[in-house]
């Protein structure tokens, strides 16, 4: 006898779904199985087969057991994709997106896998989005969400901020655009508010591999360490602001000859009017933020920067030293500005080297004399401190403490610890995903949708025309 799935199996799924043998109850023992949720692009491919056969079998299996089981699907259906196809398709997104997820049920269906449909979600959907509002609001309520100025990766294709892993050799992941820096506003998640605990709580992960624990701190990054001040002067001597900057490295503060900023860092703006040559610098901070993250930290690059024209004020010895914008600093770690210490720091040598600046050896090993003139290259090891005032013959690691007690005591510095980790950008500039629940009164200023209010619903009134930000062209949400 022939065996005709298309006749015999959608006989008994047809069956199946009219009895519900896959509703859930609320009997004994229940078990909760959920999978990744699919991007709703219309077809189903062996990818999800493989994925989702392995939930079904497991679903099954609890159920043989005598376990209530609760096995929903739903679909991930905000997002760019769904924009670009409404644009080129010349359709609401909504509409593109609930066909395809009808199309996805029928080949869910049709696999026979033990789905309850009652449960089925869809993140477009109001009734879900709604919740998504609502848990924005309450973190904005406790100060974990706010809003400020930031650079960003901007698809000007696209039209979007994409995340540093949508930038693929400094183009957009979906467009192929180079990628441009914009400084504009943006909401985050203040996600730094918990860092220490994301650390801490990563040695009780204890089924973890080692290798992705080990990401996973790298990616927190925490470093102990000491902040100062260096006040920025013009030429002229006149002061002009000041900069952070953070350092492990406090016992080779007598040795800075030069500070370096990132291209990224609030304050390069300002120092182009002090600039003989402002436009060298607006070139310079354009050309560096086209480059990723990992091309401008390698450190066999070469070394490239630009001048400010003003200086900062060493705190420790009053040393006036010119202020660059370099490259190889970025804003992801520290503050965003680095004490350059060309005699003990490859980076900083090399630099020093491409721009002749002055070399000057604060510590030494401890049978040897260094001579800054025939240096060939950074000494990095620990050593006797040397030209370092009062400190000179201290063990360098050692006067790492005492030269961080000392700065305190002056006023110039302290203590502090650090995280690579930055807070979550959460903000684009795109149509088709939930709306921010925010009204801004006359000053600018938001102000959260009251509770009762929500959902916030995308407006229908939108042209979708590949230029710019659909949400712009709506008469009812502007």
């Amino acid at each position: 006898m022939d065996y005709s799935p298309g006749s015999i199996e959608t006989k008994w799924q047809d069956q199946w779904d009219k009895d519900g043998i896959y509703k859930a109850t609320e009997d004994k023992d229940p078990v909760y199985v959920l999978e990744m949720f699919p991007y709703p692009s219309g077809n189903l491919h062996m990818g999800h087969v493989r994925n989702y056969s392995i939930g079904d079998t497991y679903a099954r299996y609890q159920r043989m057991n005598g376990k209530s089981v609760l096995y929903p699907m739903g679909f991930d259906s905000f997002g760019l994709p769904a924009e670009n196809a409404a644009i080129k398709k010349g359709v609401n997104p909504r509409k593109w997106t609930a066909a395809n997820i009808e199309s996805m049920k029928v080949q869910f269906k049709s696999l026979g896998l033990s789905y309850d449909w009652d449960r089925e979600l869809a993140s477009f959907r109001p009734d879900y989005y709604k919740w998504n509002q609502w848990i924005f609001n309450k973190l904005y309520e406790k100060g974990l969400i706010y809003r400020k100025k930031g650079w960003v990766n901007w698809d000007p294709v696209d039209q979007t901020v994409l995340a540093n892993e949508q930038v693929l050799d400094g183009k957009g992941w979906r467009s192929g655009a180079p990628v441009e820096k914009k400084d504009i506003d943006q909401w985050y998640l203040r996600i730094t508010d918990y860092a220490e605990e994301l650390l801490t709580d990563l040695d009780s992960l204890t089924e973890w591999p080692e290798r992705v624990i080990t990401m996973q701190r790298n990616w927190i990054g925490k470093s102990t360490g000491t902040q100062l001040t260096f006040q920025v002067v013009t030429e002229s001597g006149d002061s002009v602001g000041s900069i952070d900057v953070f350092t492990t490295r406090p016992d080779t503060l007598f040795g800075v000859t030069y500070l370096s900023l990132a291209p990224e860092h609030e304050l390069c703006k300002t120092l182009k009017q002090y600039s003989n040559d402002p436009d060298a610098i607006e070139t310079y901070v354009q050309s560096s933020m086209s480059k990723t993250s990992i091309e401008r930290g390698n450190a066999d690059q070469e070394k490239t920067g630009v001048n400010t024209g003003c200086y900062v004020i060493n705190p420790v010895n009053g040393d006036k030293c010119p202020l660059f914008i370099a490259d190889y600093v970025l804003m992801d770690y520290g503050t965003g500005a680095v004490m350059a210490v060309p005699a003990h720091d490859t980076r900083d040598f090399a630099f020093a080297k491409t721009f002749d600046l002055p070399v000057k050896i604060v510590i030494s090993p401890e049978d040897e004399i260094l001579d800054a003139s025939t240096l060939e290259e950074a000494f990095t090891d620990s050593g006797i401190l040397v030209n370092s005032a009062e400190f000179d013959g201290r063990n360098s690691n050692a006067a790492k403490k005492e030269i961080t007690t000392w700065l305190e005591e002056k006023g110039y510095g302290k203590a502090v610890v650090q995280y690579r980790l930055r807070d979550w950008l959460i903000s684009r500039q795109r149509y088709w995903g939930t709306p921010i629940p925010m009204l801004y009164d006359e000053a600018g200023e938001p102000r959260p949708v009251p509770e009762d209010m929500l959902p916030v619903v995308l407006p229908e009134d939108v042209t979708f025309d590949g230029k710019g930000n659909p949400l712009e062209t709506s008469p009812s949400f502007n």
